[in-house]
């Protein structure tokens, strides 16, 4: 990815520091999460993201050189929201606090399936910021140290069973709305139901 002064083009601009500042980047943020669910990648613009927010394009390119930088800091935002929920996941018994790490992963899918979708392939095509990264790695570590009791478990095998948990979770939710009759609670149970057999063992 080209660097303009030693900054990445994905870069934003500056950081906002005031309350009013802070509200303003928000605002353009969730704009371009509107627009992403009821219009896709090819209705985001710079122009639409700032109408939507009520904002002049001058004051959206004080912090965001272009549209490319504006989803980079959606996808930061999803990350970090799923990462809170991931964290709340607690407990000494293993089954019970993967059924909610499974919970809450689904939740985080379903709770605006057109969004988290067009974030799947963007999140594809955008270099991972530094904030996306580090969630991601939290995350993992949450279901290591909750797989690492099951018993039976090896220190040897649990990088391959976190992997395959973690791919079929994935795999479920994100197919989730394919089939009449999907739900939260349908596509949760099919998770809980995959997983917990997976590890049957």
């Amino acid at each position: 990815m080209a660097k303009k002064h030693g900054k990445s083009v994905l870069d934003r601009r500056k950081k906002p520091r005031q309350q009013r500042s802070v509200a303003t980047v928000d605002s353009i943020i969730e704009a371009a999460a509107r627009i992403l669910e009821s219009q896709g990648y090819e209705g985001l613009s710079t122009n639409s993201v700032a109408q939507r927010a009520g904002i002049s394009i001058g004051s959206l390119y004080q912090y965001f050189p272009n549209k490319a930088s504006i989803i980079r800091a959606l996808i930061d935002r999803e990350a970090e929201r799923l990462l809170e929920g991931i964290r709340r996941a607690q407990d000494d018994d293993w089954r019970v606090m993967l059924d909610q790490l499974i919970e809450v992963a689904v939740h985080h899918q379903l709770r605006r399936p057109a969004l988290a979708r067009a974030l799947d392939l963007e999140e594809a095509r955008l270099p991972a910021s530094r904030k996306y990264r580090s969630a991601g790695i939290q995350t993992i570590r949450q279901f290591q140290k909750c797989l690492s009791r099951v018993n039976g478990m090896t220190p040897e095998e649990l990088p391959v069973i976190l992997a395959d948990v973690l791919s079929i979770i994935r795999a479920i939710k994100d197919s989730a709305g394919n089939l009449p009759g999907d739900s939260e609670a349908t596509i949760y149970a099919r998770v809980r139901r995959a997983v917990h057999g997976y590890l049957s063992f």
